[in-house]
């Protein structure tokens, strides 16, 4: 065991420290069910407080690396090398995801900057979009991913569009006589929009930490729609474990994972969820959100990032499609961001969220 901390370096000393321990589980130095060192050894090691130490561990133990067991420290219950559960898991009830009491996208802030963007430029906003969306904005979302996400993307990769279900149809497009494989349950119309277009869907049975190894296992999918962070009805949030077997399941099948993260940004976590695209290490990983929870439903402005390995078949297939989003719609997005205005206001919903559930 050796962690070092940069005391230099942007990042918090526990997300550092969480970072290097998730290293180690994942590379096996912690097999399952392994005992973690103490936080009073590690806290020595690493040259942190236990407080840090603590806080690395309970990132880990959130996200389902390790668990604590009471009187007896913490435990590895992260396994990549097979398609088991982790641990028994029992039948969940559906339910209807909590309305949080948080404060909206400030309007005066949102007024602000579109009058600001309207002084700026002026007769601009009547420019029709470039097909793909506005450079301005698929810079400042690709600076936003890598900052916040650690994606690291470059603007060529984003798609712009009106709204998750116009993406899902481009998806469609590009992987006609695929059939998609979807959660169950799932969010209905991403069902819909699928079938609508023609595209056969598998639905594959939910379990407390994902999609059941079984069904997953048995589909004969080309494409795996999943969301991750909070699935709607379930409300089941993928274990890491099963994070890395969907991984292992593109890789294996030479398949595609739509990752829609419609909510991942407003965890009540202290820390960004990790995708699955930033986790991907082989280019299989199609990622989508949207500003609608984060702005205002109003703002039906979406955006996709492609892998690499799929832009030229995405140009072929539907790259000729216009930019269903206002440019001025897509710069006023790309000046919240670039402001730190968004930002601002997604820690501050987080925070809003955390004393509810202390409350």
């Amino acid at each position: 065991m050796a962690y070092r901390l940069d005391k230099h370096a942007k990042k918090s000393a526990y997300i550092q420290l969480y970072e290097q321990l998730r290293r180690d589980i994942t590379a096996g130095v912690y097999p399952y069910g392994k005992k973690m060192p103490s936080k009073r050894l590690l806290s020595e090691e690493a040259g942190v407080s236990v407080v840090t130490a603590e806080h690395a561990y309970a990132l880990l133990s959130e996200e389902g690396y390790i668990e604590a067991r009471e009187r007896s420290g913490y435990f590895v219950i992260y396994r990549a090398d097979d398609f088991l559960p982790m641990r028994a898991v029992t039948p969940f009830a559906a339910v209807t995801p909590t309305v949080h009491k948080t404060t909206a996208f400030p309007f005066s802030v949102l007024a602000r900057t579109m009058r600001r963007v309207l002084a700026e430029r002026g007769e601009d906003i009547l420019v029709k979009s470039p097909n793909h969306g506005c450079a301005e904005l698929r810079a400042a979302v690709a600076e936003y991913l890598q900052r916040r996400h650690g994606m690291a993307v470059t603007p060529r990769q984003i798609i712009i569009g009106s709204g998750a279900e116009y993406l899902y149809s481009l998806l469609c497009q590009m992987f006609r006589g695929c059939t998609f494989a979807l959660e169950d349950p799932s969010y209905d119309k991403i069902r819909r929009v699928y079938e609508a277009s023609g595209i056969p869907c598998d639905l594959l049975r939910m379990e407390a930490d994902g999609i059941a190894s079984v069904a997953l296992a048995e589909t004969a999918a080309g494409v795996l729609h999943v969301t991750p962070f909070n699935s709607y009805p379930s409300g089941v949030t993928a274990s890491a474990s099963k994070r890395a077997e969907y991984l292992r399941w593109a890789e294996r099948r030479d398949g595609y994972i739509v990752e829609d993260n419609y909510d991942s940004e407003l965890t009540v976590s202290t820390k960004n969820e990790d995708p699955l695209f930033s986790l991907c290490t082989t280019d299989r990983v199609i990622y989508l959100n949207t500003f609608s929870r984060t702005v205002a439903p109003a703002m039906r402005v979406g955006y996709m990032v492609l892998p690499s390995s799929l832009l030229s078949r995405f140009e072929e297939a539907v790259g000729f499609y216009s930019c269903t989003v206002p440019v001025f719609e897509q710069y006023v997005l790309a000046q919240l961001i670039n402001s730190g205005d968004f930002e601002r206001h997604i820690h501050r919903v987080r925070r809003a969220r955390r004393r509810e559930l202390v409350i």
